[in-house]
């Protein structure tokens, strides 16, 4: 299973949902999405624009876990 660690990064870099989802270039709604782990893929393009907004790597978003 994929866990998705977005909020606690945008926590860290004091970013809001409406911040992120702007320059990223997804609606507040698609990013929502991401946040509660609710998607069910990810485009490598938009994984790299979150990083670049975040200034973190894909790691620090995104971790697995066997259960």
């Amino acid at each position: 299973m994929i866990i998705v660690n977005l909020e606690a990064m945008m926590a860290k870099r004091k970013m809001t949902l409406t911040e992120l989802s702007e320059r990223v270039g997804i609606t507040v709604a698609n990013m929502s999405i991401l946040k509660t782990g609710k998607a069910r893929a990810i485009r490598f393009s938009t994984l790299n624009a979150i990083c670049k907004a975040l200034n973190c790597r894909p790691g620090d978003i995104l971790a697995y876990s066997k259960e």
